[in-house]
């Protein structure tokens, strides 16, 4: 059985995800910490894991993944912004240790202009110090962009020199469909966007299987290549159906963790019908 799951609300408690997930018939989650707007976290002692625990095995749901808040940007000049960034990730791979999950997804940042050589050295330098005051048994998951605003990693191999440079089991990353399609990487095998390689040719090429770790299903709002990271229900946008199933029943994907981080028929995110089509596309119904 695939793992299918989405990005649900955590009001109540990370518990109350875990039901909400269940509800809408997904078998894994991801959740923010915390608000994703604000820096400030509930001191970590005052969650219920083992309640959480108990949730997780009572519905099924596991394994949950971790989406760190907006506000960090470890490309920033902004010695404070980086600073607030590496705190905010450190409590978030705390939290990925103590509910045993999946890692710690992660927007890195923009360079702001100033291009992806003047900002990797000191990406580098945020992550390895991260990774060395947080717990052993957490990940970090770099999310690849959509290059809007001059947000890094929408090259995949950008990716692959950081992992180079860190050479860490704890570092991953986190393939999102919508932002790959958006950065003009075709999903499918065929396909008329012959300018580039398609995204498993371009993953082959960067020898990212091994560190690929979540994968977010999103469809998208916008044409390919746009540079736009807009969200659209699966089947709603413009990503060919074809090209999605395809890149969702590759061989090399079918263990990886699949999560929707779609709008939603009601606008509310992630729902019963989106997991529904999500599961017909990789012939779980």
């Amino acid at each position: 059985m695939r793992k299918i799951g989405g990005h649900v609300s955590a009001a109540g408690g990370v518990d109350k995800a875990v039901e909400r997930a269940h509800a809408i018939a997904a078998n894994c989650v991801q959740v923010f910490s915390g608000s994703p707007r604000v820096w400030q976290r509930t001191p970590i002692d005052k969650i219920n894991f083992p309640l959480i625990a108990q949730r997780q095995t009572e519905l099924g749901v596991t394994p949950i993944v971790t989406h760190a808040l907006y506000l960090t940007n470890l490309a920033s000049d902004n010695p404070e912004l980086c600073a607030k960034s590496c705190k905010a990730l450190i409590y978030d791979l705390e939290f990925d240790s103590l509910v045993k999950g999946a890692g710690v997804v992660v927007h890195v940042g923009s360079h702001q202009g100033r291009g992806w050589e003047a900002v990797k050295q000191n990406v580098v330098t945020q992550i390895t110090h991260i990774l060395s005051n947080s717990p052993d048994d957490s990940r970090f998951l770099i999310e690849n962009s959509a290059g809007q605003q001059g947000k890094i990693f929408s090259d995949l191999g950008e990716i692959r020199w950081v992992l180079d440079q860190i050479k860490s089991p704890r570092l991953g990353w986190c393939y999102d469909t919508c932002h790959s399609f958006a950065a003009g990487h075709a999903l499918g095998k065929s396909t008329v966007h012959d300018s580039k390689l398609s995204i498993t040719e371009e993953i082959e090429k960067w020898h990212l299987w091994d560190e690929l770790s979540v994968i977010h299903v999103n469809d998208s709002r916008d044409p390919f290549d746009s540079g736009r990271d807009r969200h659209a229900n699966l089947g709603d946008g413009e990503i060919p159906a074809a090209d999605l199933s395809y890149f969702l029943n590759f061989p090399l994907v079918k263990d990886k963790p699949l999560i929707l981080e779609v709008p939603g028929i009601e606008g509310e995110g992630p729902d019963a019908e989106n997991v529904s089509r999500l599961k017909k596309i990789v012939g779980e119904i």
